[in-house]
């Protein structure tokens, strides 16, 4: 075979090769990528038998020593798992008793549980993971997109704090609860995650609780925030006491895009600031979104279908009486019982 022809071959077979080379690398690529997500996915399985294995003897313990020890072990774990590669996207779905809550939006997550105490009272543990983007500059015109991974523990400070509806805090002073719900609105200011969320506080009586959470430019999470319209009554945060022979309903309605919660009163007259006696009546109450805030609004029919949004609107200079807590607006007083 003349020379010029055999060259002219392996020219030909290295253009064609060439045609393939970064399809070779991008296989190569999607393997090698796949294999390091597969590792971290079976890593975070040993993760989630353990954290199982964990919950399940924290919660057949008998002692508060024991709780603590086992809650201890718990906390470490659940850090080390959530700090791993992909923990993100892995749901812990198997894992009983701990609350798993993605935000709407999917930018972070909370988990999060309780640890009841043998005097009746409970504390509050668990995490956020929230995703951080940042725009990096790369000279006059090019622009980077980076993402991280953030672990906030919330540690929980209730038995120190006196004022609840007004206190604003970090994770760090949390005011701990047992969160079961996110509603995201937003505003021109700021970004709101509205929280729904249960606290046994004590033998005598439970909570419900509406908190609001913020994250600041660098991603750290802030509790409470001054978004509730009720007169003149400002709080950070709506706390409901009842008694713990009493079920209170406090949920988010997606087609009226409101809070809707059972209204509470004491049995009787002389009973009333004492909230370890209130049950619901027949009465809801509710929150709707509106101006930027949530505007408290009285006797919302619950079964109702229809937008009530236009009602909930209280006037900040609206001079209805407040109750404290739990019994937000008056309706009167309370007929005695005929003896």
């Amino acid at each position: 075979m003349p020379f010029y022809k055999l060259r002219n071959g392996i020219f030909y077979i290295f253009e064609q090769m060439k045609k393939y080379i970064p399809l070779f690398f991008i296989l190569f690529s999607l393997a090698v990528s796949a294999q390091e997500k597969n590792a971290a996915t079976q890593q975070l399985d040993l993760y989630n038998d353990t954290l199982k294995i964990i919950v399940k003897k924290l919660y057949n313990s008998k002692t508060d020593s024991e709780k603590q020890k086992w809650n201890q072990q718990l906390l470490t774990t659940f850090e080390q798992a959530l700090n791993s590669t992909n923990s993100f996207d892995y749901p812990f779905d198997s894992i009983n008793d701990i609350a798993r809550i993605m935000s709407p939006d999917k930018t972070f997550r909370i988990i999060n549980w309780n640890v009841p105490k043998n005097d009746g009272t409970q504390e509050y543990f668990g995490f956020i993971q929230k995703k951080q983007i940042e725009i990096i500059k790369k000279g006059l015109l090019k622009k980077e997109k980076t993402e991280t991974i953030l672990l906030f523990p919330l540690i929980d400070k209730s038995s120190e704090i006196k004022n609840a509806e007004s206190y604003v805090s970090d994770n760090k002073k949390w005011y701990g609860m047992l969160y079961y719900k996110i509603i995201i609105k937003k505003t021109k200011s700021n970004t709101y995650y509205t929280l729904l969320a249960w606290d046994g506080n004590d033998k005598l009586s439970s909570k419900k609780i509406i908190d609001v959470l913020t994250f600041d430019k660098n991603g750290t999470p802030h509790f409470g925030a001054d978004i509730f319209n009720m007169g003149k009554v400002h709080q950070k945060r709506v706390i409901f006491e009842h008694a713990v022979t009493c079920t209170m309903s406090l949920k988010y309605s997606e087609k009226k895009d409101s809070i809707i919660f059972d209204h509470l009163v004491p049995p009787l007259p002389q009973l009333e600031g004492q909230y370890q006696y209130y049950c619901p009546d027949l009465g809801c109450d509710g929150f709707g979104f509106k101006h930027e805030k949530w505007n408290f609004c009285t006797d919302i029919n619950a079964t109702n279908e229809k937008n009530e949004k236009d009602k909930m609107y209280v006037n900040p200079l609206n001079t209805s009486p407040v109750r404290q807590s739990n019994t937000l607006i008056k309706r009167g007083k309370i007929k005695q019982e005929k003896k």
